[in-house]
């Protein structure tokens, strides 16, 4: 039997704007767990693992992202003992399109033709053995040179996704149409009618094929992207495409590029039915769905009360909620942040999104607890020149060597070890131990230990802002902001 090789690609770059409060720019939604024990990206990486066969060799997944977000998918993909075959990493978002052009460039390094299962990071299967069992048929439909995507059989009249319009033949389904998200009627519509499906944006394709419809449907994408990608920088597992050719690159998606071309050209585009309980999590709604409920069809996670109310979502994630007397809402605590919504509404969370995008607020962008390659920091309290942080730092992990012209800072030691430099000298501190920083010293904080390091900051100064920061020397190939 001859073998297949197999390329799994995870598009990890999405900011899901639908699941905010919780789902921010700086830790979207592919990277929290809304189901189950893990994130959906660690889902995502875990299901495709499992598609190796006596006939399919699997390759380690290619993770398409962004450069921000580049040690959160190294230390999940670490916690299910995956390892990356690369993490391709886009200067910019430039849609799918780029962004799948990336991987078939990776994939097609090695002088094998893969094919290539790609997968978004951001949905949620609760029947993962027909998952696979699908997956692995489309890959050896797909060994054989067609398209194959995945479609989901419509159990309600969905407004919220694409739809594809399929038809059977004597070798299955073949795509005849790909539809835009429709209004309540037409949602209606395709239901009764039956040969509708929904796009779940999983496609199943040889790198070589790709490229070869992309040069037909859209040579522009293709030999942008590919100049860029010749231009790439490589550090261990990161790919770096180009920052200026890649900037060129015209942003468009999968579907409307290759995909939505297909039906009727040289390019066969098959569909296959996907049942094993699918779901994007795209808004509030869908998390409601999958979530475990109570008699009264509430659902909740962390600290909440239900008092006379119905079919209503709680995700609480810092103190207790308590709701009296609701139907078909949402409610979604942050420490910094707090959504209530009706619940059939809550595609247009993306609207409270866009504002405060266009006010440049920070809750646009970052939790109170913002993750860093080294740790995290929570800024617990602020006031007029002061803030106080909360910072963990990873066993091994070690902050820049920097300075800050406008602040001065105190340390606590909570737990474990710390070492720091400030000036000219290195010190050992543990647990109730502290030092001071003066403004302007040039300092550094690392943890030794094999534990990991708590601190309580103390900042005093005219200026506070992340920006204050002038960074010599740093391990994760971060500049000045």
């Amino acid at each position: 039997m001859t073998s297949i090789q197999v390329q799994p690609v995870i598009m990890a770059g999405g900011s899901g704007t639908r699941l905010w409060p919780l789902s921010r720019a700086g830790y979207p939604k592919q990277f929290l767990v809304l189901s189950g024990n893990t994130s959906l990206f660690q889902q995502a990486a875990s299901r495709l693992a499992a598609l190796a066969d006596k006939d399919l060799v699997l390759h380690g997944p290619a993770i398409v992202g962004n450069e921000e977000h580049r040690f959160l998918v190294l230390d999940q993909l670490r916690e299910t003992g995956l390892e990356p075959s690369g993490l391709l990493l886009e200067p910019t978002g430039r849609n799918t399109a780029p962004a799948l052009t990336l991987a078939a460039l990776h994939a097609l390094e090695n002088g094998h033709d893969p094919v290539l299962v790609v997968t978004p990071a951001d949905q949620t299967v609760t029947h993962p053995a027909a998952f696979t069992k699908s997956l692995q048929d489309a890959i050896r439909q797909a060994a054989s040179g067609a398209i194959v995507i995945l479609g989901i059989t419509p159990d309600r009249a969905e407004t919220g996704f694409g739809y594809i319009r399929a038809q059977a033949d004597p070798v299955g389904m073949a795509v005849m149409q790909f539809v835009e998200k429709p209004d309540a009627t037409t949602a209606q519509r395709y239901l009764t009618e039956g040969n509708y499906f929904w796009n779940s944006g999983i496609f199943v394709l040889r790198a070589s094929v790709w490229m070869k419809a992309l040069q037909t449907f859209r040579p522009d994408i293709a030999s942008a992207t590919r100049a860029a990608w010749d231009k790439r920088k490589v550090d261990a597992k990161f790919v770096r495409p180009d920052k200026a050719a890649f900037a060129a690159v015209p942003s468009e998606s999968v579907d409307y590029a290759v995909m939505e071309r297909c039906p009727g050209s040289d390019f066969p585009l098959r569909m296959l039915a996907l049942d094993a309980g699918w779901n994007d999590l795209g808004a509030w709604d869908a998390v409601w769905q999958v979530a475990e409920k109570d008699a009264d069809g509430n659902a909740a996670t962390g600290d909440a009360i239900f008092s006379d109310s119905k079919n209503t979502l709680v995700h609480a994630t810092s103190r207790l909620v308590s709701v009296v007397g609701l139907s078909d809402v949402v409610v979604v605590e942050t420490a910094d942040a707090v959504l209530v919504s009706d619940r059939s509404r809550s595609q247009e969370v993306k609207q409270i999104v866009a504002r405060l995008d266009a006010e440049k607020r920070d809750e646009h962008t970052v939790h109170r607890k913002v993750h860093r390659p080294w740790g995290w920091y929570d800024s617990i309290d602020s006031g007029e020149r002061f803030q106080v942080k909360r910072i963990m730092v990873k066993p091994g992990a070690t902050l820049s060597l920097q300075m800050h012209h406008h602040r001065a800072e105190h340390w606590i030691v909570v737990s474990g070890t710390a070492e720091v430099t400030n000036g000219d000298k290195v010190i050992l501190l543990s647990e109730n131990q502290s030092t001071y920083i003066p403004l302007g010293q040039t300092h550094r904080l690392a943890n030794p230990g094999r534990v990991p390091l708590e601190i309580i900051e103390v900042q005093s100064g005219a200026y506070l802002g992340e920006d204050d920061i002038v960074r010599f020397e740093d391990n994760y190939g971060r500049s000045n902001p």
